[in-house]
């Protein structure tokens, strides 16, 4: 009996791979929205916070400034008391409100669906429960809506390094608790302070 021996298979056919056993490779991460400096940067200030990481007293304050920036509510609150205290308070009020709103549709939508950037990864179980975003870690919504709050409350204040001050505690809240990377609340700082001084000269007080 005569056999007809099989062709060979094409060398491409041979090698074995993950599209050959029905899988689809995984699509590569993206790169740090400011290069490996910025990963660089991201990486030693992440060591250098971690010994803060776990002490009661700055877990504390810094789990309930991150809470309190959830949709901006220690800015909101913060603008009513001026309303309520402060002469002509409703026009600052009223100013702070708008601003934050447009703030977070240009930050929260526009910007970040621009870049897609994982968040920091967290294994441990934090000690105080909070609300996971969904949306690009870069840049930090929590920041930017700090900083432009504290744009506009420190106009005509006299305490404006306090408005400064919880405007940092609240961005660096992002770093402690692990759900933003340093550059994403150093650059949502800067674009929050970009657009207080741009609210601030087309909607003066004056």
């Amino acid at each position: 009996m005569v056999t007809t021996p099989e062709p060979e298979r094409p060398l491409h056919l041979v090698v074995d791979g993950p599209e050959e056993a029905g899988e689809m490779p995984e699509a590569a991460e993206p790169g740090h929205p400011l290069g490996k400096v910025g990963a660089a940067v991201d990486d030693a200030i992440d060591r250098i916070w971690e010994p803060l990481r776990g002490n009661q007293l700055a877990d504390r304050v810094f789990y309930t400034a991150s809470e309190l920036g959830d949709f901006s509510l220690i800015w909101h609150i913060a603008g009513t008391a001026r309303g309520l205290t402060s002469r002509r308070g409703h026009r600052e009020a009223a100013r702070l409100a708008l601003a934050l709103g447009l703030e977070s549709a240009l930050v929260n939508g526009a910007i970040k669906s621009l870049f897609r950037r994982e968040r920091p990864l967290h294994e441990e179980e934090r000690p105080h429960n909070l609300r996971q975003p969904l949306t690009s870690s870069f840049p930090s919504g929590h920041a930017s809506a700090a900083f432009m709050a504290a744009t506009l409350l420190s106009e005509r204040s006299r305490v404006k390094p306090l408005w400064y001050g919880l405007a940092g505690v609240v961005a660096a809240s992002r770093i402690h608790v692990r759900i933003h990377h340093a550059s994403d609340v150093v650059v949502g700082a800067g674009v929050g302070l970009l657009i207080g001084r741009v609210v601030r000269r087309i909607f003066s007080l004056r």
